[in-house]
């Protein structure tokens, strides 16, 4: 089983590669394999072909979608910007469809309220992907989970990403059964 962890942030000073980072570490000693999948690794366009016999014209589209397909469940680091999903995030599950569906989804957010929000339109828009999401997710605050040096969370948030990726491992488990 392989599980990518997307970080979906792309800006300059982004603090979302050190969360990232970090759900790679704790997850080192568990079975399945977690992959870090960084979107600054893989400009994409805006140039929308979605299709379900998964190829496309776009060679950049072609091989995320190949990436994509080759992972069985999902971890995204996502930031909350205005109140909702980053573009660069957005933008890179729009150009996919069917390389999503029936596969497990996890969220690790952060943003002045621990990015809660993002999450919740991001449950909305996995529903429609047939993307299944575990009910746990972590939310660190930008002013108790980070300092100075970037990502610094609380002792509590190893335990709680555990209950996060133990839930994503059952149900991705089950879903590929």
């Amino acid at each position: 089983m392989r599980i990518a962890v997307v970080v979906g942030s792309i800006r300059e000073g982004r603090r979302g590669r050190g969360v990232g980072d970090w759900v790679i570490a704790q997850a080192a000693d568990r079975d399945p394999e977690y992959v870090l999948v960084d979107l600054v690794d893989h400009p994409l366009t805006m140039r929308y072909e979605q299709k379900l016999d998964k190829t496309y014209d776009e060679p950049s589209t072609q091989a995320w979608s190949d990436l994509i397909d080759s992972f069985d469940g999902y971890v995204f680091v996502t930031p909350e910007y205005n109140r909702s999903v980053p573009a660069p995030l957005k933008n890179a599950v729009d150009l996919l469809f069917s390389e999503w569906g029936d596969k497990g989804l996890a969220f690790v957010s952060y943003g002045g309220v621990g990015g809660a929000r993002s999450v919740e339109h991001w449950r909305t828009i996995a529903a429609t992907l047939s993307l299944h999401t575990v009910s746990a997710a972590v939310h660190a605050g930008l002013r108790t989970d980070f300092d100075e040096n970037g990502f610094a969370p609380q002792a509590f948030r190893a335990k709680e990403l555990g209950k996060v990726l133990d839930a994503l491992e059952s149900l991705t488990e089950r879903l590929r059964s």
